[in-house]
């Protein structure tokens, strides 16, 4: 079973189903599907929302390991995504000898603010939290008690990693940044990070026709057209 717990945030709840749908859809192995929602996880992550917080899964990404009992891998990614690929494909990428594999973006944002009026911020390692593959039993430190306290950069940077040596890379088709990301065609797995096509300022951004395609295909139990 490939585990994959996804972002959730109330202001993208249609992201939310739209990308769970894409990956249901081209899947060729079973897969669960989790959202990381806060009301069902008020008895786990107790800390505050913090100013530059410009979702509600900024931190409860990092709670995968422990919701996963630190056994096996699981997947997280945020909720502003389309996978139009097989995610038995990303599966396949794991290796044993990371803590984390993710894609190591050179991300530094030009604007500071993006979706919804929400803040854009710069740090170092800047969107390689957006998709993870976690190999669990090596991400002990990542217990609740760590969670609510550290701060966002010791998380988004993974100090809680003994060396970033245990930071693995996957191919950059797996987290294609819409907006920064030179323009492709085989995106395996496309980010809105400015904002997704469901915003009307983005309502043109590149991949905005596939996600409508795919929201319609779900919405009318039709066929796929992207």
């Amino acid at each position: 079973m490939i585990r994959v717990f996804i972002g959730y945030d109330p202001r993208e709840a249609v992201a939310f189903n739209v990308l769970a749908y894409s990956i249901q859809a081209r899947a060729s192995e079973p897969v669960s599907i989790a959202p990381l929602m806060l009301s069902q996880l008020k008895a786990v992550l107790k800390r505050e929302r913090h100013p530059l917080q410009s979702t509600d899964f900024s931190f409860s990404r990092f709670l995968t390991p422990y919701l996963s009992d630190y056994s096996g891998w699981s997947v997280f990614m945020d909720c502003d995504m389309l996978v139009l690929d097989d995610i038995a494909r990303l599966w396949t990428l794991r290796e044993e000898r990371y803590a984390v594999m993710v894609v190591k973006h050179d991300h530094v944002p030009k604007e500071t603010v993006k979706f919804l009026g929400e803040p854009q911020t710069r740090y170092e390692k800047k969107n390689w939290s957006s998709v993870m593959l976690f190999n669990n039993a090596r991400c002990r430190a990542l217990t609740p008690d760590y969670v609510n306290a550290a701060s966002g950069l010791e998380l988004h940077q993974f100090k809680w990693l003994e060396s970033d040596g245990l930071i693995g890379a996957l191919p950059d088709r797996w987290n294609h940044l819409v907006g920064y990301s030179p323009p492709r065609r085989d995106a395996s797995l496309v980010h809105y990070t400015l904002g997704g096509p469901y915003f009307p300022d983005y309502q043109d951004c590149e991949y905005a026709t596939q996600w409508r395609a795919e929201r319609d295909a779900m919405l009318h139990a039709g066929r796929r057209t992207a």
